[in-house]
């Protein structure tokens, strides 16, 4: 299966966008897209800032359903696990997979995750089991200023623990101009990880054209294996 899983170091960091931006860019080039997100939750809340709900955006990029992009959608705005017990449903790690391979079985797939790496989808099964399960290769969001050295290289050194292949990680919202504190902490990301760090400046809301822009900026195809 060709494509990447996009996870981060923490929730609100910007993976969506990511995962949108990569999924335009490619279109862009003919790659056959798909998304996928094993649960959405939060549609209780307000859309912030004009974007619209995780699995609509990543499905207007590939002209899936939401309901195609993310099997369990949850009001609530708490973790996968706890959103489905309160609504007392179970989700089934098996149909996750089935529909993830299926979803990637012939278009590039990218699939976003929830939260960070260890957000549980379900008491015993986590977004880093989807990774271990799925196989893809990993590209990592976080956040550019204070704490995010720690947390990214945490979220590194578990993947790998685990046998994934992280082949790079993003600063997202990326300030212009970076002061001392973002380069460095690009910097230390980058020599402590050993992967390349790339940075993607704030998308202030869902235009097409500039989300395409933003992934055509960012080294996917590298980071499929294809150069």
């Amino acid at each position: 299966m060709r494509g990447l899983l996009v996870t981060g170091t923490d929730t609100g960091v910007g993976k969506t966008v990511v995962s949108a931006a990569l999924l335009a860019a490619m279109g862009a080039e003919g790659e056959g897209v798909a998304a996928f997100k094993p649960a959405v939750s939060g549609l209780d809340e307000e859309p912030d800032g004009g974007w619209p709900a995780d699995h609509e955006l990543l499905g207007r990029e590939t002209g899936q359903a939401p309901a195609e992009v993310a099997p369990y959608s949850f009001g609530p705005a708490v973790s996968p696990h706890l959103a489905a017990e309160l609504g007392r449903i179970r989700i089934e790690p098996e149909r996750v997979l089935a529909l993830a391979r299926a979803a990637g079985a012939q278009r590039t797939l990218v699939v976003e995750g929830v939260g960070g790496l260890l957000v549980p989808l379900t008491t015993t099964f986590s977004v880093c089991d989807l990774a271990v399960e799925l196989g893809l290769p990993l590209v990592v969001v976080a956040r550019p200023g204070l704490g995010t050295i720690s947390h990214t290289l945490l979220t590194v050194l578990h993947a790998r623990s685990r046998g994934l292949d992280v082949r790079g990680v993003i600063l997202n919202r990326w300030p212009e101009p970076a002061g001392a504190m973002e380069r460095s902490n690009r910097t230390t990301i980058e020599r402590g990880a050993g992967v390349e760090v790339t940075t993607l400046t704030e998308l202030h809301g869902p235009d097409p054209r500039a989300l395409a822009a933003a992934g055509a900026a960012l080294p996917w195809k590298s980071w499929l294996g294809g150069g």
